[in-house]
């Protein structure tokens, strides 16, 4: 992609598809990344996710270490972060590691929401109430990278100084005004919570205060995309992600055969997946731009972050691809 299209990035959970192994998964990450630097993909960001059979992407900070170092130029980062699992310093100290092994390459995207169930949160020993000190948090670690700390004799080591820049994750109006209130650009979660997306972002504008990190409000907006060379292709490859999160959100652990996912989905499961994939390009590369296209205007977008929804490892790689150049031509302004 070129200097002037649409910046375009890429969220990546690390899918553990069924009969796979987590490092098989883990070396299909890396040949993601890979393939996004090769067509001009500005980041890719790994999102914390606990006690979930198919996502490998928990420990975010040491998959985005091992990606870096088999890529060269592409930013990477947490997509994000569920802070309130953590306390600040370590984050900062994650971060700021990671920044000192691959400088001006490294992203942090914060959230609020604990990211697992109630059980798993007991596991993180997580204070059920951490999360209504979200904002606080934000600002101490955005402190210990700036070298600013706020408690007196502690400092992030690595990370003091070194100013890893910050982003603020949400599907609600709470991210929305946190971003604009602190000047952080903010990344909305479309691809799988689309209702408050057009609300939020025209909050997050109106209400945005510059600050030492950005002097002018920066939306990136998370939507699907499954991309093949054929519509029919496409159409499956949907059909598959359709089956695949009917079976993780309603299975009850279970595994389940292609036809007994479809009834799940007849039986109303259809409804909540459907919803999900509200914002989801499907099809040939033609139709994928079109759609996009129509999507950044509708988020008012200055980036769109992409989670590529095919169902086997080689799809998302020719996903990927077909989306970069059908996008090339589609200006940023």
């Amino acid at each position: 992609m070129s200097e002037q299209s649409l910046p375009l990035s890429v969220l990546d959970l690390a899918p553990i598809a069924p009969g796979q192994t987590a490092g098989q998964s883990i070396a299909a990450s890396v040949a993601l990344a890979r393939a996004a630097e090769e067509h001009g993909y500005r980041r890719v960001w790994y999102a914390e996710h606990h006690n979930m059979p198919s996502i490998a992407s928990s420990a975010t900070s040491v998959l985005i270490s091992h990606v870096g170092a088999h890529t060269s130029t592409i930013r990477l980062g947490a997509g994000g972060v569920m802070l309130p699992n953590h306390s600040p310093l370590t984050i900062a100290e994650q971060f700021g590691t990671l920044d000192a092994m691959y400088p001006g390459r490294i992203d942090l995207g914060l959230g609020r929401a604990p990211g697992s169930d109630q059980n798993t949160m007991y596991a993180l020993r997580r204070d059920g109430s951490s999360a209504d000190r979200f904002p606080q948090d934000v600002l101490e670690l955005q402190a210990y990278l700036a070298g600013q700390t706020r408690v007196p004799g502690v400092d992030a080591i690595p990370g003091k100084g070194s100013n890893v820049p910050l982003y603020v994750l949400g599907s609600s109006m709470f991210g929305a005004t946190l971003a604009a209130a602190l000047g952080l650009p903010y990344a909305f979660a479309s691809h799988f919570a689309p209702q408050m997306l057009e609300a939020a972002v025209a909050a997050y504008r109106a209400e945005f205060r510059p600050s030492e990190q950005l002097d002018r409000p920066y939306v990136i907006a998370g939507v699907n995309v499954v991309a093949a060379d054929t519509a029919e292709a496409a159409r499956a490859d949907l059909a598959a992600v359709r089956r695949r999160l009917a079976v993780g959100l309603f299975g009850r652990g279970r595994d389940l055969s292609d036809d007994e996912a479809e009834l799940l989905l007849a039986g109303g499961a259809a409804v909540h997946v459907d919803g999900m994939l509200t914002h989801t390009a499907v099809g040939t590369p033609a139709e994928v731009r079109d759609q996009l296209t129509a999507f950044r205007r509708r988020a008012d977008a200055d980036e769109l972050i992409v989670a590529f929804q095919a169902p086997a490892p080689e799809s998302r790689l020719r996903s990927l691809a077909l989306t970069a150049e059908a996008m090339t031509s589609v200006a940023a302004a």
